[in-house]
């Protein structure tokens, strides 16, 4: 079960099993990567907020749900940006350089970031990378878009609801580290938004095994599901973006439409960040279904909408996979997707 030009996933990976207490375990940055920047924290004045600057959008969300009222926060990566190749304005710095605590994914996806916060940072200041601190590069995983001959490793954790906890959890030591005076306040953040995700990490289990075996095999653009499918027993057949982000060849093409038909796959799943005409065409071609939404960093709805949020991105995906497969997601129907920070 290969398709020749994309990656083919072993799910006899290791799965990481995560703690359910909040005690951060830190894992040396990536060969090559700068250290995490924790100096000693830098002494809020009193009743100022933490000034907290995040990356992509599920992390924004995750970092909200715990930080709630008692931090200002900017996220730097607009939604709807391909987080891969974000290369942050000049007038992003000053936002860097007025944060107590700057968080990315880590694991290579926001190097110009990185790069751009450690020139002007302010002393004090804490940059923390969350995959690196969730998972060891033994559980790294490489595929086609991020092949290790390239060294950057697929950085998309936050699509596997279990590294989502973990997330919330170091974020909130993290807050705790910098402002214990609103510990308190953080704590009951955490305890309520990790039962919300623990409930949708639940609902996406139960929602796939509604799928026969022989239909837990994914197809998408982008290469974003590799931690996802490891989690919820679901295999990644492949993915259609190169490693260079460019469209796939006509050989490739051709070669997926005959691994398409040969696995009996129900459909394919497009992108809402990454359009590709070329999808359709194979779709058609091989005689499947084709889905243009399913999202990795963009939320759905309007920003002020219950369902703009981490859980409602990933409510809407496995909704949209489970039916487009041929399963049901009925365990997920009963999830309120909405922020649970306390006021």
């Amino acid at each position: 079960m290969r398709i020749h030009w994309i990656r083919a996933t072993s799910l006899g990976a290791l799965l990481l099993t995560v703690a359910c207490g909040t005690e951060a375990t830190a894992v040396p940055p990536a060969a090559g990567t700068a250290s995490t920047a924790v100096t000693s924290p830098a002494t809020l004045v009193p009743g100022k907020k933490l000034n907290v600057v995040t990356t992509v959008a599920p992390l924004t969300n995750i970092m909200l749900n715990i930080g709630g009222t008692r931090i200002e926060l900017h996220g730097l990566i607009p939604e709807g940006t391909d987080s891969h190749t974000f290369e942050p304005a000049p007038s992003d710095a000053k936002y860097l350089a007025n944060a107590d605590l700057i968080v990315v994914n880590g694991i290579h996806l926001e190097t110009p970031t990185e790069k751009l916060a450690e020139a002007n940072m302010r002393k004090g200041a804490v940059l923390f990378r969350l995959a690196d601190n969730t998972i060891s590069q033994a559980d790294w995983v490489f595929d086609f878009s991020f092949p290790k001959d390239k060294g950057d490793p697929n950085p998309h954790l936050w699509m596997n609801v279990e590294y989502g906890i973990k997330y919330a959890q170091l974020l909130h030591d993290q807050l705790v580290k910098l402002d214990p005076t609103n510990k308190d306040y953080y704590d009951k953040n955490l305890t309520s938004y990790l039962a919300l995700l623990q409930q949708l990490d639940s609902g996406i289990t139960a929602a796939v095994q509604t799928l026969p075996a022989d239909q837990r095999k994914l197809v998408t653009y982008h290469d974003s599901f590799a931690y996802f499918a490891r989690r919820y027993n679901m295999t990644v057949l492949g993915a259609i973006q190169p490693s260079d982000f460019k469209e796939p060849s006509p050989q490739e093409v051709a070669a997926l439409i005959d691994q398409l038909k040969k696995e009996h796959v129900k459909a394919v799943f497009g992108s809402e960040v990454f359009p590709s005409k070329v999808l359709d065409q194979i779709a058609k071609e091989a005689g499947v279904q084709y889905v243009s939404t399913l999202r990795d960093d963009d939320m759905p709805g309007e920003k002020t909408a219950p369902t703009h949020t981490y859980v409602g991105m990933l409510i809407e995906d496995v909704t949209t996979m489970m039916t487009s497969l041929g399963g049901q997601a009925d365990a997920l129907k009963g999830i309120n997707p909405a922020n649970t920070y306390a006021p």
